[in-house]
């Protein structure tokens, strides 16, 4: 198949009828076949062979969407009409939406191509996906390591070129980090920049839609189309929708705060090299980097675990086998019908963030652990709010390791949910981050580097982002 850098590209390749866009579309499919041991998809849509015949003619008619042809692969916590919505559980195995995703009906409306749901971390909780009820998703440079969770699959799908691009969803790192363990880059917008509505609900304060690609290019085009107020979502901002892509040729330079809480022990050494380097080399290229404070980066982990289970306890009690989703067959009154449900369809990962969100939310631990996550999110908002100040950006590493061991870290949560001590912050202030790839470490793994900007600034992520491309 004739290769192409990025959507551009390719919409002119079959403009000029040197690229088929059937069989652009078929190479895809035939590619996630071959490809089947990496579990990057939980449903293939076969369909898309037909829908892309269909664009192909208004590509030629000249009546086309600015995402016509585009191959696009979408987490399974996205609902897209009769189609499964599985969030990668048991407890929801058989059950098929009845309508489509804000986020993604924008993609169909410009005439992108939905080529099949992709796996994660069952409700999007992990940070490397192998919580699925669908099994574990491997890391296409190193299939003995993760891909990073939760959205590996999309992460995967993309870096293993089994599609153009793919939406994640980031609620603590969740698209910055797979992007980072896989090579790829990987957008967290601003919290109410892009739609969640028809986003299947982990953390609602926190929850964010965003895209993976290998080209800043197109990570600029899915933000222009993806972006913008929705009615149907209440925390959707009325803000204007910049034109990122025409952006991307302003060669600014950017004042970057270093902020030394992200650089201390428990990084590992080849990443703070390599960073270290970078920066060396920005430098010489005309930014300015300067030292900042972020001072309560020590209690992020710990807020965002007490804050995301409550509120993943709260969204999860739907899921009671009255309702949809799994029923058990074993149980003779309601209270033995909800517990036996759960039991059998929910897993260990989402079980045990259940019951701490519902102990952190019960009567004589609210106010020693819930209220008092709150009062210190907002002082890490007040951190942020005071550095950009002085800053454009604020540069950090995206995870303190690259992509580790399948098996590695599953019996010490603890150490599983450090790898989210860098992105965590962005999520709790609701600012945009960016993970984009900087390199390899001495055993070919890829490196990340995440970069920070002020609320509705992604624009300044994606121009200096396209800057070190």
């Amino acid at each position: 198949m004739l290769s192409y850098k990025n959507h551009e590209e390719k919409l002119r390749l079959i403009k000029e009828g040197k690229l088929s866009l059937t069989e652009n579309v078929s190479f895809f499919l035939s590619a996630i076949e071959k490809n089947k041991q990496l579990n990057a998809f939980n449903f293939v849509f076969a369909e898309s062979l037909e829908k892309a015949k269909l664009i192909e003619e208004k590509i030629k008619s000249g009546k086309h969407g600015k995402l016509a042809g585009m191959v696009i692969a979408i987490k399974d916590v996205l609902a897209v009409a009769n189609k499964p919505l599985t969030c990668s559980s048991n407890i929801l195995r058989n059950f098929e939406s009845l309508y489509t995703a804000t986020s993604v009906q924008k993609l169909i409306d410009e005439d992108a191509i939905i080529i099949g749901k992709t796996n994660c971390d069952e409700f999007a909780m992990g940070s490397s996906n192998e919580n699925s009820a669908f099994g574990k998703v491997l890391n296409p440079i190193d299939n003995s390591r993760v891909p990073g969770g939760s959205s590996g699959g999309s992460a995967v799908a993309v870096a293993a070129k089994l599609c153009d691009v793919a939406l994640g969803t980031d609620t603590g790192g969740s698209i910055r980090q797979p992007a980072s363990f896989c090579g790829i880059i990987g957008l967290k917008p601003t919290y109410g920049r892009v739609s969640r509505f028809g986003l299947t609900a982990f953390a609602s304060s926190f929850d964010s839609v965003g895209p993976f690609a290998n080209s800043i290019e197109d990570i600029a085009l899915i933000m222009e189309v993806i972006a913008g107020e929705d009615k149907k979502d209440s925390t959707c901002q009325k803000v204007s929708v910049p034109e990122f892509t025409k952006q991307l040729g302003e060669e600014k330079k950017f004042k970057i705060g270093i902020p030394q809480e992200y650089f201390a022990e428990g990084l590992n050494s080849e990443i703070r090299e390599a960073i270290k380097a970078k920066i060396a080399l920005l430098k010489s290229q005309g930014h300015t980097f300067v030292d900042i404070k972020l001072p309560h980066t020590e209690y992020s982990i710990a807020t965002y675990y007490i804050l995301t289970t409550a509120e993943a306890s709260s969204n999860l009690a739907r899921y009671d086998g009255a309702h949809y989703g799994h029923r058990s067959s074993d149980s003779h009154n309601l209270t033995e019908l909800y517990s036996s449900s759960r039991t059998e369809g929910f897993g260990s990962e989402v079980k045990r963030r259940i019951m701490l969100g519902t102990y952190v939310l019960s009567a004589g631990y609210y106010d020693a652990y819930y209220r008092k996550a709150q009062k210190v999110r907002r002082l890490l908002k007040n951190d942020f709010d005071e550095a950009f100040k002085s800053v454009d950006l604020i540069l950090t590493p995206t995870a303190p390791s690259v992509a580790f061991k399948i098996g590695e870290k599953t019996n010490d949560p603890l150490a599983m949910y450090l790898e989210d001590i860098y992105t965590t912050s962005a999520n709790l202030v609701g600012i945009p981050g960016i993970s984009v790839p900087i390199g390899f470490n001495s055993e070919g793994l890829p490196i990340g580097m995440q970069l920070m900007a002020d609320q509705f600034q992604e624009e300044k992520l994606l121009q200096f982002s396209k800057q070190i491309a």
